[in-house]
């Protein structure tokens, strides 16, 4: 006699509703914008291409020129990196609350904020800062902190949840304080994948700090919307090509960073 077969599991109809509604709004996007597919494959759009990346050739390669991109390339990585590290700082203290180990009521509250901070693009929160701080690098380096604060402070909170909680709970049974346990069995479990998030977030800023220097917040940014607003391609190109330098390096260093951590 053949062994009977066990039933198959009940339909999730509610994972195949919100997926057939997420179908229906992509289906609805492309339906309602004018996409204009053909145009774009046409000689002349095909031409009009070809004219643009032709004036883009060759790179401005003036020495004096070269050296200004050098000190811009340098200013939007140092805006990257303090915009992280302060992130950070506000992401540990922002966890710990949202993480539960302080109350729901924190929790919630915590949480609530996280998903203020990451829900603002960082070239909103630039158009806000730099009305208060003015313009250049300060005021994009704390917009990258107040949207990457969001988005870590999210992501230590989680670290911190899924934590294994059994050995904090054996240091508290043997006499522990509170603090001393989390600083030698919770974060200990978390830091490694704290610090990839961290990396991760680095990677993410470096090309927002790019961006952001279109609306004024210094670095290479302000110099490609410079050169481009007076039609000077040259100057554009070999800024585009720094700034692709530059994301192609901190990416290196990232990947090497994150190899070490993981050996």
């Amino acid at each position: 006699m053949k062994p009977r077969l066990p039933s198959p599991p009940a339909r999730d109809w509610t994972v195949i509703s919100l997926m057939l509604l997420v179908l229906l709004l992509i289906v609805a996007s492309f339906a309602t914008l004018p996409l204009k597919w053909r145009e774009f494959f046409t000689l002349d759009a095909v031409r009009s291409v070809l004219e643009l990346l032709a004036g883009f050739a060759p790179p401005e390669l003036a020495t004096p020129f070269l050296i200004k991109t050098g000190w811009a390339a340098i200013e939007t990585m140092a805006m990257s990196a303090l915009g992280t590290l302060l992130a950070v700082a506000a992401a540990l203290l922002f966890s710990l609350p949202a993480s539960g180990r302080m109350g729901g009521t924190a929790r919630v509250a915590m949480r609530s904020l996280l998903n203020v901070l990451r829900s603002i693009p960082e070239l909103v929160w630039a158009a806000i800062l730099l009305i208060a701080a003015g313009l250049g690098p300060f005021g994009g380096t704390l917009a990258l902190a107040a949207h990457t604060a969001g988005v870590l402070g999210r992501l230590f909170a989680d670290a911190l949840e899924n934590a294994a909680p059994l050995p904090e709970q054996t240091l508290r049974t043997n006499g522990a304080s509170a603090t001393a346990a989390f600083f030698y069995a919770t974060l200990p479990q978390t830091l490694p994948q704290m610090l990839s998030y961290t990396l991760y977030r680095w990677e993410n800023n470096i090309r927002a700090a790019a961006i952001l220097g279109v609306v004024g917040a210094g670095g290479l940014g302000q110099m490609l919307k410079y050169h481009l607003s007076l039609f000077q391609m040259q100057s554009a190109a070999t800024v585009i090509l720094a700034m692709l330098l530059l994301v192609a390096m901190v990416d290196g260093i990232s990947f090497a960073l994150r190899r070490a951590l993981t050996r």
